[in-house]
């Protein structure tokens, strides 16, 4: 009688993301198609028996810092080779969907070009790349969901899990390429969402990031068979036992509309943060970027969240030097950031995305002048973060523990306001949420002591208005 045969040894792989929170989603699900498959995470590319570039075409010169990575693992993938082995090299994201067969083309050691919206098709694509010689190509935009295509089971998070519950865009924003290579604005069915919610509050989350290129046009399918939008996802999400907050990101001007900014006083568990991107300060160049609102409209914004809920804290992105843009539309810009008050902000020049209506418009900003505009903003954005952060010494808060800090015996977490926040602890804390007092602050962190009473602090769930406005 024999026993049990032993399992042949893992393959590995190793992911490497760029971009946004959406990007890190798209990779963890990616391991976790392939995981089926026998791939387990791999530390480092040398070696690997697959890897996977997953690309962001929002960052500036995307593309060059895609084909330096490539140079660099070709060698890895020769060396496999030599082994007698194979590396299955696979280049995947928004560069991916844009410049799909100008990756083969200079790189043509490339085995797989997919889209952000074909990552579910993956095991097909190995199997057919580890076949046959050649390229393996997938950047249409499939008619059928790709959620519907992926596997339940999925690699824990811990603490703090993103969910991607809406992607595309249908804006059309001159300087972006989103909406070419995300495609259209498409919602996840609010009961996938929340089931998977579900699944990762069961696997050890406490809060919950959702995520979307515009999140906050989310207009799913109900179970109810009405359309939901964000306001009714969150306030149903936050009636899951043990998730203790919720946060989404990235949101538009343009969809915050009056149900969702009284979700921001009703909703507990909806952290007290908003990322709101405005791009400029400047009505004529809201318009030169299509944003479809007005300075004063995103200032009416934020005087209807302020008084829904009087902590909440902003963050936003500029644009420096949008093609057209004066000296007085960055004086505007300047003055909406003064007016407003950010306790976070994402700030770059301007740079053209190839097929893009901006890219070709006249008037482009000399480099120069926007590396001094671009200087100026974040001069103020960086004073504003550290006069926030500022204003937090003293307070007591909640803190959402998410894993050992730098030093021994620290552990780190984040606040309600999303600052990063460092104390001493036993690493048992890990995934609790406990009553804190600031003690110190920093240009970029908070350092924090952990109360001896829960009863001694302000818990976040509290009437909101306990705390200061934020700026």
């Amino acid at each position: 009688m024999t026993g049990p045969v032993s399992p042949g040894p893992r393959k590995r792989l190793f992911v490497k993301t760029w971009g946004c929170q959406m990007n890190v989603y798209d990779s963890a699900r990616m391991a976790d198609v392939l995981a089926p498959l026998g791939y387990a995470p791999a530390e480092a590319p040398e070696g690997a028996d697959m890897v996977i570039l997953n690309t962001c075409h929002i960052r500036e010169k995307a593309s060059e810092k895609l084909f330096s990575e490539l140079g660099r693992l070709r060698g890895a993938k020769q060396a496999k080779e030599a082994e007698g082995g194979r590396m299955v090299l696979a280049v995947a994201g928004c560069v991916a969907q844009a410049e799909g067969a100008e990756i083969t083309a200079r790189a043509p050691y490339v085995d797989i070009v997919l889209g952000p919206q074909s990552y579910h098709r993956l095991p097909e694509m190995v199997a057919r790349a580890t076949r046959a010689a050649g390229h393996v190509i997938e950047t249409d935009f499939p008619a059928e969901d790709k959620f519907d295509h992926l596997p339940e089971a999925a690699a824990p998070q811990g603490p703090i899990a993103f969910l991607t519950i809406q992607e595309g865009c249908d804006k059309f924003c001159s300087f972006c390429v989103v909406p070419y290579t995300r495609g259209a604005e498409y919602s996840r069915p609010a009961a996938a969402v929340i089931a998977e919610a579900k699944r990762l509050v069961a696997q050890g989350a406490r809060e919950i990031a959702l995520l979307g290129q515009n999140v906050n046009a989310y207009h799913g399918d109900g179970p109810d068979g009405a359309t939901w939008g964000l306001a009714r996802l969150l306030r149903e999400l936050a009636e899951i036992p043990d998730l203790a907050r919720l946060r989404y990101t990235t949101s538009h001007p343009r969809d915050m509309d009056d149900e969702l900014i009284r979700a921001h006083g009703e909703i507990p568990a909806l952290m007290p943060f908003l990322h709101l991107p405005v791009q400029s300060g400047s009505d004529r160049v809201l318009k030169a970027m299509n944003r479809g609102h007005t300075a004063a409209d995103f200032l009416r914004i934020v005087e209807k969240l302020r008084a829904a809920r009087p902590d909440l804290a902003l963050s936003s992105d500029f644009i420096a030097g949008h093609p057209g843009e004066t000296e007085q539309d960055h004086q505007d810009t300047l003055r909406l950031i003064r007016e407003v008050g950010f306790a976070q902000a994402f700030s770059f020049k301007y740079s053209p995305r190839p097929g893009t209506p901006a890219a070709g418009a006249p008037l482009q900003v000399a480099e120069p002048e926007k590396d001094r505009r671009l200087h100026e903003i974040q001069e103020l954005l960086r004073e504003q973060q550290l006069d926030f952060n500022r204003s937090r010494l003293g307070l007591r808060m909640d803190i959402l523990f998410t894993g050992p800090g730098r030093h021994p015996g620290q552990l780190a977490g984040r606040s309600p306001w999303l600052q990063p926040v460092h104390a001493e602890g036993p690493l048992s804390l890990v995934g609790q949420v406990l009553p804190c007092e600031v003690t110190a602050t920093h240009p970029n962190s908070l350092a924090a002591r952990i109360l001896s009473s829960p009863g001694a602090a302000e818990a976040t769930g509290d009437p909101p208005n306990q705390e200061k406005a934020a700026a």
